[in-house]
């Protein structure tokens, strides 16, 4: 048995899961003198008429006392004769999903709680599959407030039959059902006198004695590499935590992605040298011979994990806003953050049913199945082989908050049988050939603009100045290689991305390219920015959306005003500012010719 417990307890609003804790706290005293009496004085003037109110031991904001709800995890160590523990008591609210997927992330036991009189609701299907979904295999169904359905056997066994359903649909190591009463403390840490019929153990007594332990000396060595420890030009250490097996002094490992290879020479358990280390323990490996090995590298041996670029995953997603397909974001899987984007939403789970339903969007707090690309080579694994080489964050780029968290389901075939192939042919050859340098002058900015006006106005003088050009008009494009794809969010991100990846390859033909497009979404701008390199020149066309409206040669903003388009941009859909575009132009303060001689002028800086 493990000595140590970490479990968090979740469930739908008011299930009492705050309350439970705190009663459980109290009965086993083990609160201090000062916290026992500061309870005893704040539940006067609570919201239980001055009857002891437990749930304030967890509730510290003054929000959730005020609402009497969770809002944020609330974590507690306490340890008794048998066990010690760390529970995250987490919300219940819809609105907090992302608070209670955090406190999942770490346990290894969940207490779902479930009020009596409601029996299973959609809330504690949710946190069911997002428990499930973060690797959690023990389970402990509370079922709470018994004394509001008079302690009755018959309303628990019914409830009961719902829970085994719910348990059916997934993966568990051990599931047992409690019937309790959080406020009055049957079957807390004490066997209930009016509920003599249940002949179980009570929640603490189970909590001390289920079994959780993983055998640590099997299985595959793995170890991501968190840090390389460089003090002196004598010693080099690489630092992390063994996520997998154990390994010896003398034995032969394995660097990925670079696949070298070298001998264990050294292992130091803090600053204490050790002959072998095991699963669970962080340590400092010292290896015979210089290999790169660096963070974000995986240290193996025996079978190895996987190794590509696309694969398929499980996310909850945690965003207000929504998910579509080519988004793009930051992905942490083990100790390495790469850029990433959404390929492709198979679909999304239904949490009443476990259905899977066909979907375009993802919303807050829906769980889907989806298949992402990274930007270069990853180490995986499947999540149930390998938790911390298959699970993830998605980042977003811009407000660095956690988008979605997610397993690994599998590798995507194509993901290895794709191969860049290196021309002899490069680009610095085709450049010198043509004695230019290339470059991408991508414009962007409402409809009516100018961005088509002055990037044909550019090429005719960079053309007429010996330059080798193409142009890349946005509705010439649409027409052509875009024809397929409509206006919705997902085709304007997969036009935008098809625009970047033709106007790389003609860049490494050596050509100048000129883009004229809206590339609304800043988001999509910066991937097109990824992808192109530095040859990228960003111009945005700063015209107003009045004078745009003024313009309008083609009446599509008239249009758009009667409803007649939808998704257009600057009216029914966004037009997102460029922060730091490299050159910005203002048709409306100048004449043609003035834009096109400041914009030549400017670009020559780029082209030198």
């Amino acid at each position: 048995m493990s000595d140590l417990l970490k479990f968090i307890t979740c469930g739908s609003v008011d299930d009492g899961k705050s309350t439970l804790i705190g009663h459980m706290l109290y009965d086993a005293k083990l609160l201090f003198t000062d916290q026992k009496k500061a309870l005893e004085l704040d539940s006067k003037v609570g919201s239980r008429e001055g009857k002891m109110d437990y749930s304030l031991l967890l509730d510290g904001l003054m929000a959730e006392r005020e609402q009497g709800i969770t809002i944020d995890v609330a974590y507690r160590y306490f340890t008794t004769e048998k066990r010690s523990f760390i529970v995250a008591d987490t919300p219940g609210h819809e609105e907090y999903t992302r608070n209670m997927a955090v406190g999942a992330a770490f346990a290894d036991l969940a207490v779902i709680l479930m009020d009596a009189s409601q029996g299973v609701m959609l809330q504690t299907k949710r946190h069911a599959r997002i428990c499930s979904l973060m690797g959690i295999r023990h389970f402990v169904i509370a079922v709470n407030k018994m004394d509001l359905v008079d302690y009755s056997k018959e309303r628990f066994d019914k409830i009961k039959k719902q829970i085994r359903v719910l348990l059916a649909e997934f993966d568990y190591d051990s599931a047992k059902i409690i019937p309790v009463s959080a406020t009055e403390g049957d079957n807390i840490t004490k066997p209930s006198k009016i509920m003599a019929w249940y002949q179980g153990e009570t929640l603490l007594q189970y909590l001390e004695e289920v079994n959780i332990r993983q055998d640590t000396g099997t299985g595959d060595f793995v170890m991501p590499v968190q840090r390389v420890s460089r003090p002196n030009h004598t010693f080099r250490g690489f630092q992390g935590q063994i996520e997998g097996g154990c390994i010896q002094v003398g034995q032969e490992i394995v660097n990925l992605p670079s696949g070298g290879r070298a001998k264990v020479s050294r292992i130091l358990n803090g600053d204490k040298d050790v002959e072998e280390a095991s699963m669970g323990q962080a340590v400092t490996i010292c290896v015979d011979r210089e290999i790169d090995i660096s963070r974000g590298c995986v240290l193996c041996q025996g079978k190895l994990p996987k190794m590509g670029n696309m694969f398929q995953v499980k996310i909850l997603w945690m965003e207000d806003s929504h998910l579509v397909a080519g988004k793009n974001y930051l992905l942490k899987l083990g100790t390495r953050t790469i850029p990433a984007v959404v390929m492709r939403i198979r679909h999304k789970i239904d949490v009443n049913t476990g259905e899977e339903i066909p979907a375009d969007e993802i919303y807050k707090n829906e769980i889907a199945e989806c298949e992402i690309s990274v930007a270069d080579k990853l180490v995986f694994d499947r999540f149930e082989k390998n938790q911390a080489l298959g699970s993830l964050i998605l980042i977003d780029r811009i407000t660095h908050m956690t988008a979605a968290c997610g397993v690994v389901e599998e590798a995507l075939q194509r993901s290895g049988n794709v191969i860049y192939h290196q021309m002899e042919i490069t680009k610095e050859i085709r450049c010198q050939q043509l004695g230019q340098k290339s470059a991408v002058i991508w414009f962007t900015g409402l409809s009516g603009a100018g961005k088509s006006t002055l990037a044909n106005e550019l090429e005719k003088r960079l053309v007429a100045a010996g330059k080798h050009t193409m142009l890349l008009d946005g509705d010439n494009v649409r027409l052509g290689l875009n024809s397929n794809l409509g206006f919705k969010e997902q085709d304007r991100i997969e036009n935008i991305r098809r625009i970047s990846e033709v106007a790389k390859l003609m860049t490494d033909a050596g050509l100048i390219v000129l883009t004229a497009s809206i590339s609304p979404y800043a988001s999509d701008r910066r991937k097109a920015r990824d992808i192109i390199g530095d040859e990228f020149v960003e111009v945005y066309v700063s015209t107003s959306l009045e004078e745009c409206e003024r313009r309008d040669v083609k009446g599509l903003y008239e249009k758009a005003r009667r409803g007649e388009i939808s998704n257009f941009t600057g009216i029914s859909s966004p037009y997102e500012l460029p922060r730091q575009p490299e050159i910005v132009i203002n048709t409306e303060e100048h004449t043609l010719e003035e834009c096109v001689d400041s914009l030549y002028q400017q670009i020559l800086n780029y082209l030198n």
